[in-house]
């Protein structure tokens, strides 16, 4: 092989290098996934005759666009580890029981029944998943329970580790 040739054959593995480092940079600067929501609905939310899921409307950070804010579903855009926490408030006239779902799975509850004494509670949860790209995450809220919708209290929040 000429001279020149043998430069032409490494100059084009360089740009293939190049373009290999340049595709997973790119890989990793989209893979930034976060998003917070709080649910404000102006008072007491609930309680229903049937489970529910929960649409947290008012969007702090959406880093990824992967929360939906009009379904309250997270779907994953990329396969990775990611932590979730909820968060709510409520009266002690009705339980309170919301559960985290992954897919139709439900991962981890919080809870609180119904007490003639209590006025208020408080609970959460959390949870770190392994996710597939199109996994979706979601809270929801049992039939005949209920949550504080207002004043900053009930949250879901989730953002990717890897």
């Amino acid at each position: 092989m000429s001279d020149l040739g043998q430069s032409l054959y490494a100059m084009a593995e360089q740009l293939i290098a190049l373009e290999n480092r340049l595709k997973t940079l790119e890989e990793t600067g989209k893979t930034k996934v976060s998003f917070s929501a709080l649910l404000e609905k102006g008072g007491a939310y609930g309680p229903f005759n049937k489970d529910t899921t929960l649409v947290y409307n008012q969007v702090f950070t959406n880093i990824g666009d992967a929360y939906n804010s009009s379904t309250g579903v997270f779907t994953a855009p990329v396969a990775g580890v990611y932590y979730f926490t909820l968060f709510y408030h409520a009266g002690g006239e009705h339980a309170s029981i919301l559960w985290l779902f992954k897919n139709s799975e439900m991962i981890v509850r919080t809870s609180d029944q119904k007490a003639g004494s209590d006025l208020a509670d408080s609970g959460g949860n959390g949870a770190v998943l392994q996710l597939q790209k199109g996994d979706e995450v979601y809270v929801r809220m049992r039939a005949n329970s209920h949550v504080w919708a207002a004043e900053n209290q009930t949250t879901f929040s989730g953002f990717q580790l890897s």
